[in-house]
């Protein structure tokens, strides 16, 4: 359910209400029987247990953005393993007075926007429509006989039980559908964790009602299989508090993730910007408020919204599920109309109730919340806060809603072992196959405090099944035989440039723990000898270039006290190490979509493991150790990356990202090592095999002869060694060549010439009279190299990222430059 959004209001617990699980006459209800005798048949303690273990399940899977989030501090359960149950036929009477109440809203929106017949007849107040900012004046289509679009394609409702017994609607969704996902996780996890209850109660299953969903969306974009991007999920992005539920529902439903910055509108057509060029976009799945989506005609932020998305849509190009303006049948006055409009429009009468709603702008609903207030919310009656005077002064913006406690549904006691009743709210959820409304069998319950406050406790909902109840599964598609593919799909730019710097700042979080490291083991040597004293201010000059500590900073002297401080803040709260691996925590949620959750967890848990580490490091050892953790988890990366990502795409960028900024490290370290004069050069070297992680492999060819050529050639020109500069820019020419669609000739030629350049420096050396005096000389043009890698950096992100074509490449001949 929404995060953000509040419960519908509930009276005080004080009023008794009936229980999910027990009857009228305090008989517990039959379709509890098989849950309650699976969870007394569990060893005393047990269901406690298994709590923790689902909520430990979804850190340990990198699920756990999808469930509403706790307070700081709050470790509170945030699945309950006590799901609510549903029988068949109750379930049945919600779905079909639910798709009753979808047609209703399609039919008060085809008019709205349409003929307007309802404003005319008087039957819709226009206090209710002209000024909720959710009417969106570019999507009415006033042509007589025209034939209105479809507005709604899915459908969500919150409900609670009354006092009566009775279901009521107590608010629609149609804007924000949140919750499929998270309904489809959290039972996945609850098969997993109590699967005596599973297999003891026979329920619906849920996957069937999103096959059908992915089957819809992809007929409605032409049954196209070969177009990869024919659907996109447009998502605000990585920081809205639905960011894991977008992704797992792209995923599920087989669509594009797509920010606004991905999108692009053309010739009354949309469009997804990928690497390999503009992807068409037949079907807009939205999680963004209609008013935003298109800032040239409806105003709004560009960076939410696609400038000439509503061009798109009257051109026949694309369709957006749910329609922009669907938004304006939430109005919560609105509801207050819906019983007659029901008469009106589908000569029905209303199967499910909403919660009684008065508009105030009745004066018979005055005098009658004036004569009970305490038994009534005033809310606005359109969507928003109004902006104008309160419901005294302008009674017609305002409706008041009845207070109605909830039903009462058995939880596991916070910090207990036995069962405790709580209100709940149930969401369900439903979709427009093309033919009928269809419904989720199943939902989302929502627990209320003692306050009827919303707690980030939530519940699976179960559905019992018949024999003789029927599983709709997705009907077959007739499609054109898949041609084989081994090339990576369409990478939409964003994501190739957020893997890109995902690779760059785990590797620059890589270098900084190492720089640490080796500076702390040499601070921690009593007493410092001369080369410990040289050593550590060749390391200081890296770590001023690393933006680890200040000029100032630096010893003098043999004075380290400064450094010492410098060294233990970068690890603490905004300090440099603090900010790096919040960078790299960003970039993995940002490409979450490009990961299993198997690799998201391996790229989560040790970094939060790491960072937590690193704040409570409170003398040099401890944050020797957190350092160490740090250096294991960028290996950790680099080796899940190699074993579990197929090659090409994403694992391309990701890696690209790794071996330039490798590439820029390894030049800054040599660079600043080598600047130590000729008699002090065997330091410089020691220090640069440790960095660059050599050590044993100089050792076992050359035992213990330090000398600058065998060393240099093997940090620097080996294309053996990982860790070399050699090989990260011969990797980097590799990739670039690789890249979807042939790459640009000119960005891989680029790597090449830099690579040349350093086996020539190697070489200089090798044949030097004297060695030590040739590698002092390398240290400019190692800086020099060091900042030609970051340019080679800037023009790959203007032609992969931007799209924006670079004048001038790296000093690479116009012949060779290629396609920009």
């Amino acid at each position: 359910m929404d995060v953000a959004a509040p419960l519908p209001d509930i009276a005080s617990p004080k009023v008794t209400a009936p229980d999910e699980m027990v009857d009228g006459r305090g008989r517990v209800r039959p379709h509890w029987s098989g849950l309650l005798g699976a969870l007394c048949g569990l060893p005393e303690g047990e269901l406690a247990l298994r709590a923790q273990r689902l909520d430990r399940a979804f850190e340990e899977e990198g699920t756990a953005g999808l469930l509403p989030a706790a307070a700081p501090g709050d470790r509170a359960r945030r699945l309950d393993p006590v799901p609510l149950v549903l029988d068949a036929t109750g379930f049945e009477a919600l779905a079909a007075g639910l798709a009753q109440r979808a047609r209703l809203l399609e039919a008060v929106l085809a008019d709205l926007y349409g003929p307007q017949r309802l404003l005319a007849e008087g039957m819709v107040p226009p206090e209710l429509v002209f000024p909720n900012p959710c009417f969106l004046r570019p999507c009415r289509d006033p042509r007589p006989g025209a034939a209105p679009p479809r507005f709604l394609h899915g459908y969500a409702a919150d409900l609670i039980r009354g006092p009566d017994g009775r279901w009521h609607v107590a608010a629609d969704r149609l804007v924000s559908m949140e919750g499929v996902a998270q309904a489809l996780t959290n039972r996945a996890h609850m098969a997993r964790t109590l699967p005596e209850c599973t297999r003891a109660v026979p329920m619906r299953p849920l996957r069937p009602f999103v096959d059908a969903w992915r089957d819809m969306l992809h007929h409605a974009a032409g049954g196209d299989a070969s177009g990869p991007a024919a659907v996109a999920l447009l998502t605000p992005g990585v920081g809205h508090r639905a960011w894991a539920e977008h992704v797992t529902l792209a995923r599920d439903l087989s669509c594009a993730l797509a920010e606004a910055g991905d999108l692009t509108a053309r010739g009354g057509a949309l469009y997804l910007k990928t690497l390999r060029g503009l992807q068409p976009v037949r079907v807009l799945l939205s999680r963004i408020d209609g008013a935003l989506l298109d800032p040239l005609e409806l105003g709004g932020r560009t960076s939410l919204g696609v400038p000439g998305l509503l061009d798109a849509m009257r051109a026949g190009g694309l369709a957006v599920h749910n329609h922009p303006g669907a938004g304006l049948a939430e109005a919560p006055g609105l509801r207050a109309f819906l019983p007659a409009l029901c008469e009106a429009l589908l000569g029905e009468v209303p199967a499910l109730p909403s919660r009684e709603t008065l508009w105030l702008g009745d004066p018979a609903a005055r005098a009658r919340v004036a004569a009970a207030p305490e038994g009534f919310t005033l809310r606005p009656a359109a969507r928003g806060v109004p902006e104008g005077p309160g419901p005294d002064k302008d009674p017609r913006a305002w409706c008041a809603v009845a207070r109605m406690a909830p039903s009462l549904s058995p939880s596991l006691q916070l910090g207990g072992e036995g069962l405790e009743p709580r209100p709940v709210v149930l969401r369900m959820f439903l979709l427009h196959d093309g033919a009928e409304w269809r419904a989720l069998p199943g939902g989302l319950a929502r627990v209320a405090d003692a306050e009827g406050r919303a707690t980030p406790l939530c519940k699976d909902v179960w559905v019992l099944s018949e024999d003789r109840a029927e599983i709709r599964g997705p009907g077959p598609l007739n499609l054109p035989a898949l041609p084989i593919r081994r090339a990576a799909g369409d990478l939409p730019s964003r994501v190739a440039d957020n893997l890109f710097w995902l690779g760059r700042y785990v590797e620059r979080l890589d270098d900084s723990a190492r720089l640490m490291r080796a500076t702390l083991a040499r601070l921690d040597r009593a007493p410092m000898l001369p080369h410990d004293v040289a050593e550590v201010a060749a390391l200081a000059r890296c770590l001023q270039d690393a933006r680890l500590i200040t000029e100032e900073e630096r010893p003098s002297s043999g004075e380290d006290a400064a450094l010492r401080r410098a060294l233990a803040r970068a690890g603490r709260e905004g300090g440099r190490l603090h900010r790096l691996t919040g960078e790299v925590a960003r970039l993995v949620e940002a490409t979450r979509d490009r990961l299993t959750g198997d690799m998201h967890a391996a790229f989560t848990v040790p970094l939060r493991d790491s960072r937590a580490a690193l704040l409570a490091a409170d003398n040099p050892a401890a944050l020797g150790a957190a350092l160490g953790g740090l250096v294991r988890y960028a290996s950790g990366v680099a080796g899940v990356a190699a074993e579990n990502m197929v090659r090409g795409g994403a694992h391309s960028f990701l890696d690209l990202g790794r071996r330039l900024e490798r590439g820029v490290s390894v030049s800054a370290l040599l660079g600043h090592l080598l600047a130590e004069p000729p008699a002090r050069m065997e330091s410089a070297l020691v220090l640069a095999l440790e960095l660059c992680d050599s050590v044993i492999t100089y050792r076992t060819r050359y035992l213990h002869v330090l000398q600058p050529a065998p060393a240099l050639d093997l940090v620097m020109a080996d294309p053996a060694n990982p860790r070399g500069l050699s090989f990260q820019l011969s990797a980097a020419e590799r990739l670039l060549a690789g890249v979807e669609g042939g790459g640009d000739p000119s960005l891989s030629a680029a790597a090449r010439r830099l690579r040349q350049d350093v086996e020539a420096m190697v070489a200089e050396v090798v044949q030097a009279a004297e060695p030590a005096q040739a590698a002092n000389g390398l240290s400019p043009r190692l800086l020099a190299l060091k900042d030609a890698v970051g340019d080679l950096s800037d023009v790959i992100g203007r032609r992969y990222f931007t799209l924006i074509a670079a004048p001038r490449l790296l000093g690479v001949d116009t012949a060779e430059r290629g396609a920009a």
